[in-house]
C-alpha cells in the first residue's frame, strides 16, 4: 500500500495537525459538534461503547454493572464527529507516474490517523467494480493498525458508477465525508452531493490527477486506450488538440470546485507527482481542510 513514509518521525508531525471541523461546519451544513478543548467541560453529554485505545478513566463502570460493556462518557466538548472516507478504487486511479492509487491510499491513511487521533469515529469505504465495501466503525487512537489492516491489498479495478455507488451508503446521522477521487466516472457527481447534503453531511472532495493528465507531454499520432473500458482511440496530438484539452480540464476541475461550493463542501486539486507530505502540510492547510 505504500506505507513506507509514516515512519516514526512522519507520525509525529501528522500528531500536530487535526481536521478543521470549525472550518468545514461552518462551510457547511453545522452539523458536526467539535472544539478543540478535550473535555474540560463537566457537562456530561453522551455515551458511547468503549473502543481499544480509549482511555479508562472515561469508562462508566456503573454502565458497565448493569449492561455488562464497557462504555466511555462524553462531554459537551468532545461529542465526536463520524468521519466517512470514501476511496475510488477503479482503474483509471492506478494511472500516472506516481500512480494515483498510491497517493489516493496514502491520503486515505493520514486522513485516517487524523480522525482516530482527533478521537472521531471513522469508517472507510472502497468504491470498487461497481460496489461500496465499508470497514467497521473505527474509534480511539489505538485503531489505526486495524484500519490499515483493511487498506492492505486494495485492487484499483473496473469501472464505477459513483452516484450509484456512493447511494449503497447508508448514514446513522450527521457527520463528514471526504472522497478522494479522479472523478473520472460514470453517474452524475452532482446527484451524490446531493445526497451527502440530505444526509447532514459535511463534504470534502480530494481531486487526485497524475502529472499526465495535468500537463500532457504526448504529441504526434498515436493510438490512446481507456484503462478502465480497454477502447481504442487513434489521435493526432496537434497543439490547438492539447489546448482544447486544457481548457477542457480546467472547466472540469472549475466545474467540480463550483458544485462543492455549491453543497457547502470543500474542494482540492491534487497532483499525484506530489508528495504526501505536500498535500497535507500545504494544500490542505492552505485549503484549511486541516490545521
Amino acid at each position: 500500500m505504500g506505507y513506507g513514509v509514516f515512519d516514526s518521525e512522519f507520525l509525529k508531525r501528522l500528531e500536530r495537525l487535526s481536521l478543521n471541523m470549525e472550518k468545514l461546519v461552518a462551510a457547511g451544513s453545522g452539523g458536526l459538534r467539535k472544539s478543540k478543548a478535550k473535555g474540560s467541560s463537566v457537562e456530561f453529554s453522551d455515551f458511547r461503547e468503549y473502543a481499544y485505545g480509549d482511555d479508562l478513566r472515561r469508562v462508566d463502570w456503573n454502565a458497565y454493572g448493569r449492561f455488562d460493556k464497557l462504555f466511555v462518557k462524553l462531554f459537551m466538548e468532545e461529542r465526536e464527529a463520524m468521519v466517512n472516507i470514501f476511496l475510488d478504487c477503479s482503474k483509471s486511479m492506478d494511472y500516472g507516474n506516481p500512480r494515483k492509487s498510491v497517493l489516493g491510499t496514502q491520503l486515505t491513511a493520514a486522513i485516517a490517523f487524523l480522525a482516530l487521533n482527533n478521537m472521531d469515529r471513522l469508517c472507510i469505504n472502497l468504491l470498487q467494480d461497481g460496489s461500496l465495501k465499508s470497514s467497521q466503525v473505527f474509534g480511539g487512537r489505538g485503531q489505526f493498525e486495524g484500519c490499515a489492516a483493511f487498506m492492505d491489498n486494495i485492487e484499483f479495478q473496473g469501472t464505477i458508477d459513483m452516484d450509484k455507488v456512493i447511494k449503497a451508503k447508508r448514514f446513522g446521522g450527521r457527520g463528514l465525508s471526504i472522497v478522494i477521487s479522479d472523478f473520472f466516472t460514470q453517474g452524475s457527481l452532482e446527484d451524490f452531493l446531493k445526497y451527502f447534503t440530505y444526509h447532514k453531511q459535511d463534504i470534502v472532495l480530494l481531486h487526485v490527477l497524475s502529472p499526465e493528465e495535468l500537463s500532457p507531454k504526448l504529441q504526434g499520432q498515436i493510438r490512446l486506450k481507456d484503462s478502465e473500458t480497454g477502447e481504442m482511440v487513434d489521435v493526432d496530438l496537434t497543439s490547438s488538440i492539447v489546448d482544447k484539452y486544457e481548457k477542457t480540464l480546467s472547466s472540469f476541475t472549475a466545474g467540480l470546485k463550483e458544485i462543492a461550493k455549491k453543497y457547502g463542501g470543500a474542494y482540492v486539486n491534487i497532483s499525484s507527482g506530489n508528495s504526501l507530505e505536500k498535500v497535507l502540510f500545504e494544500d490542505m492547510i492552505a485549503s484549511q481542510i486541516v490545521k
